[in-house]
């Protein structure tokens, strides 16, 4: 069954924006959503991963869980997802003490 679908990705190929653009709006630049198939999705996100090589993507589905939605990531995150007893949080990174220390001088 067709579900609501939102996928993110920064500094992807045109190539790949593309294909995104077959099957989703783009309604933000590196902003898509659309109303597709598990199947088509699995495809988008592995062609999707499979060209990443300097951006990030995030990918958003519904899902049967508490949250109602599954999160997916790929490449270089500033924020990590976290499996919390079943529940999807977001952990930042901080930057280490040296690297604050440089900013406060």
């Amino acid at each position: 069954m067709p579900a609501m679908t939102v996928i993110s990705a920064t500094a992807v190929p045109d190539h790949l924006r593309g294909a995104l653009t077959r099957w989703l709006l783009e309604v933000t630049p590196t902003l898509y959503i659309g109303t597709i198939s598990a199947r088509v999705r699995t495809e988008l996100w592995n062609n999707l991963t499979s060209c990443l090589t300097d951006g990030n993507a995030v990918l958003a589905y519904p899902a049967a869980n508490e949250q109602g939605f599954t999160l997916h990531t790929a490449g270089p995150q500033r924020r990590d997802t976290l499996d919390f007893d079943g529940l999807t949080l977001i952990a930042f990174h901080r930057a280490n003490k040296s690297q604050e220390i440089a900013k406060e001088m």
